[in-house]
C-alpha cells in the first residue's frame, strides 16, 4: 500500500523535522536526492545543458541548489527566474534537461503569468523535464489544474507521496514519480494507493470448508426489455469474480438472455426482487430504468439490511429520493461515472472531473455512503474520508458495458464480506486488471465480456 498525503501533513511532518535539524540540512538532503535523480537521467553530467525553473520558495531553493551540484559535476546550469521580468527563452529551448522549480506543495489556483509563460515554453521544448515536488500549477493535495500547468517527464517529490500526484488531471501532467525519503515521520494516511500484493491480502480465498454461502450469495436485479445486455454483464461479471451463487431477477426478456449465457445462475422472471431467496449482496441499476418500477425496486432494495451496490439507473432514481441512501446502515457502494456523478450532486460533469478527488469525498460525507467515482483516474471514498486510489487502469475500459460489469465484481466482494471501501478497490483494481490482461500488449480492443472472461486470470495474476 502507497500512502498519500495532503499539504498540511507533509508540512507538519517538516516542521518537526526542521526543528530538530541544523538550518539548511533538509534543503540539502532534498537537492543532493535530486541532482542524482537527475544525473542518472541525462546518463551523465558533462557537457549537459541544464536549465533551473526557480520561484522564490523553498521549491526553487532546492532546485537551485541542486543546479550548482550538477554544475559542480560538469553540467552548464542556467537558472531562469519567475520573478525576472524578462528571460532568455533559448536558454530553455537548447536544454537537455529543464528543473522545474517554480510552484511547490503550497501552490493553488492558476499559476501567475510569468509562470504560466514559462511553463508554456517548458511544455513546447524537446527537453527532460523533471518537476520538483510537484509540476507547477498542480494541486499537491487533489491533483486538481487550474490552467497551464509544467507537464514533468518525471516528478522527485519528497518526503511522501503526494495525493495531488495520483489522481487525474495533476497525475497526467507528473510523469513517473519518485519519492525520496529525507526522513519525514508521517501520519497514518487516510488516502492511498492499493498494489497486486494489498489486493491479494484483502480478496476473501476460499477455504476447505467453503461452500457457496460462505462464499456469498449475490443478487442481481439488472437489464430491462431494451438493456438485456446489462443483465447478463452484471451477472458475469459477479460469476467471475467467484461469487458462491448469483440469484437474478428482472424482467422475461433479460431474464431469458441471462438463463441462455449463464446456466449457473439462478434466474426469476419477476417483479418481486426480494421474493427470490437469500441473498448476501445486492447489486441493482444496471439498465433497470428510471420509471415509477424501477424506482421502486431500487427502493425496495434499499429497505433491507444487506448490503447493496448502486449503478447506473440505481443512481437516477437516488438522485431523486437521496434519502434512500443517507438513511441505511448496511453498507451501501455508489459506482457512477462522472456524468452519473455530476446528477447525483447536482453538479457539472467538467467540475466533477476536474476535481475528482474532493468530489468523491464530498459525496461519501453526503450520502453516508462509499462511493466508487469511476474514469480516468477511479477514486473510491468512504463517510469517515478513507480513501483508495485505482492503480489498474486503462482506457480500453471506457465502453458501454464496462461498468456493469464492475458492479457485478464489487457485489461479489461485497457478498465475501467486504466493507464497501475495500469491495469498491478489489473489485475496480481486479476490473481494471482483467482489461489490461484481455487487451494484451501491444493492447487491442476489447469488449466488456472480454473484461468479464478475464477476471479468473486477473485473480491468479494478484495470487501470484
Amino acid at each position: 500500500m502507497r500512502p498519500a498525503y495532503g499539504v498540511a501533513e507533509i508540512r507538519a511532518a517538516e516542521q518537526k523535522l526542521l526543528a530538530a535539524l541544523p538550518p539548511g540540512t533538509l534543503m540539502n538532503r532534498a537537492a543532493t536526492a535530486l541532482a542524482a535523480r537527475c544525473a542518472a537521467l541525462l546518463g551523465g553530467t558533462y557537457g549537459a545543458r541544464v536549465v533551473v525553473a526557480a520561484g522564490g520558495g523553498d521549491n526553487g531553493g532546492d532546485a537551485v541548489l541542486a543546479g550548482e551540484q550538477l554544475a559542480r559535476r560538469g553540467a552548464r546550469v542556467d537558472v531562469v527566474r519567475v520573478a525576472d521580468e524578462t528571460f532568455d527563452e533559448s536558454l530553455l529551448r537548447a536544454a537537455d534537461l529543464i528543473l522545474d522549480g517554480m510552484v511547490g506543495i503550497g501552490g493553488q489556483g492558476p499559476l501567475r503569468p510569468a509562470a504560466a509563460r514559462i511553463a508554456e515554453i517548458v511544455n513546447d521544448c524537446n527537453a527532460f523535464v523533471v518537476a520538483v515536488d510537484v509540476p507547477s500549477g498542480v494541486d499537491a493535495s487533489t491533483g486538481e489544474v487550474a490552467g497551464v500547468a509544467v507537464r514533468a517527464d518525471v516528478t522527485v517529490t519528497f518526503g511522501g507521496l503526494k495525493a495531488g500526484l495520483l489522481v487525474a488531471p495533476g497525475s497526467t501532467y507528473a510523469g513517473l514519480v519518485d519519492v525520496v525519503d529525507i526522513g519525514l515521520d508521517l501520519p497514518a494516511a487516510d488516502i492511498a494507493a492499493l498494489d497486486a500484493d494489498d489486493i491479494a491480502a484483502m480478496v476473501p480465498w476460499p477455504e476447505s470448508e467453503s461452500d457457496k454461502y460462505r462464499r456469498g450469495v449475490v443478487g442481481v436485479v439488472a437489464g430491462s426489455e431494451r438493456y438485456t445486455g446489462a443483465a447478463v454483464l452484471c451477472v458475469g461479471g459477479a460469476l467471475h469474480a467467484g461469487a458462491g451463487m448469483v440469484r437474478y431477477a428482472g424482467v422475461a426478456a433479460a431474464a431469458d438472455e441471462v438463463r441462455r449465457h449463464w446456466p449457473e445462475a439462478l434466474v426469476t422472471a419477476t417483479g418481486d426482487v426480494l421474493g427470490i431467496g437469500r441473498v448476501q449482496s445486492w447489486v441493482v441499476g444496471s439498465g433497470l430504468g428510471t420509471g415509477p418500477e424501477a424506482a421502486a425496486v431500487v427502493a425496495a432494495v434499499l429497505g433491507t439490511d444487506v448490503p447493496v451496490v448502486l449503478d447506473a439507473d440505481a443512481l437516477a432514481v437516488v438522485a431523486e429520493q437521496p434519502d434512500l441512501v443517507s438513511g441505511r446502515s448496511a453498507p451501501t457502494l455508489l459506482t457512477p461515472h462522472a456524468g452519473e456523478f455530476a446528477r447525483l450532486v447536482g453538479a457539472e460533469r467538467d467540475d466533477v472531473e476536474a476535481r475528482r478527488l474532493r468530489s468523491a469525498q464530498a459525496a461519501a460525507r453526503q450520502f453516508g455512503a462509499t462511493v466508487l467515482l469511476k474514469g480516468s483516474t477511479t477514486v473510491i471514498a468512504d463517510p469517515s474520508g478513507r480513501t483508495r486510489i485505482n492503480t489498474a487502469q486503462t482506457p480500453y475500459l471506457a465502453t458501454a458495458g464496462s461498468g456493469d460489469v464492475l458492479a457485478g465484481v464489487c457485489g461479489t466482494m461485497l457478498a465475501a464480506g467486504l466493507d464497501a471501501l475495500d469491495a469498491g478497490a478489489v473489485g475496480a483494481f481486479l476490473h481494471g486488471l482483467a482489461a489490461l490482461l484481455a487487451a494484451g500488449e501491444p493492447p487491442a480492443p476489447i469488449t466488456p465480456r472480454d473484461v468479464a472472461a478475464a477476471l479468473p486470470e486477473a485473480v491468479r495474476a494478484v495470487r501470484r
